[in-house]
């Protein structure tokens, strides 16, 4: 398919990660619109928009979308999202859905969307400058449409990362790998502190 110079993009969640998201697509040529959590936003700027970013607490992104299941008819929905228990000091200690994942129970609430899944694996500053690290970081794909996960493909070269870089994991069951990457990061942040990192392929 051809590169997408120009879409409109709905970033729901308005924290760290989806401010961060919306300013790097906005800077790349998107229409960018950007919701925080009360139904009424997400609604409004899911109903404009040809794709959502799901940037949204993870632990409630389920119940969340599901209510904007009308909303997000024929929308891709790229969810960066990791659904975690946090332990006493708020970093993720336990996976909300173990031998599945965030991304698969959104991708069976909602059929009638195509659900990718991707950028979950690093600190929130790698999403949008994967070149601020010593070593090439990998950003994974996870989606059951290909169409969807080209177009994805084709927002992460926007936001900095290089093609080789990408790598296309397979349908959205692959999702339950990646997320459950995210008990890596509690370990790594008491380790080193908090400081960019993203989870990379050594090949």
């Amino acid at each position: 398919m051809d590169r997408i110079i120009m879409t409109t993009i709905a970033v729901l969640g308005n924290g760290r990660v989806g401010g961060n998201l919306a300013t790097a697509l906005t800077r790349a040529g998107h229409e960018v619109t950007v919701a925080d959590r009360t139904p009424g936003a997400a609604a409004d700027a899911t109903r404009t928009a040809r794709i959502v970013i799901n940037a949204t607490p993870g632990a409630g992104s389920l119940e969340r979308l599901a209510d904007l299941r009308a909303e997000l008819r024929g929308k891709i929905l790229v969810d960066v999202s990791n659904a975690t228990v946090d332990g006493p000091d708020g970093l993720p200690a336990d996976l909300i859905h173990p031998g599945s994942s965030l991304a698969e129970h959104l991708q069976e609430a909602l059929p009638e969307t195509r659900v990718v899944k991707t950028l979950n694996t690093m600190l929130y500053p790698v999403m949008t400058a994967p070149a601020m690290l010593t070593r090439a970081p990998d950003a994974f794909l996870s989606g059951d449409d290909p169409q969807a996960k080209q177009t994805v493909h084709d927002l992460l070269l926007d936001l900095g990362w290089h093609k080789e870089w990408i790598t296309d994991l397979g349908g959205i069951r692959t999702a339950r790998a990646t997320e459950a990457a995210i008990l890596f990061v509690p370990h790594v942040i008491r380790s080193g502190g908090f400081a960019p990192f993203a989870i990379s392929i050594a090949r």
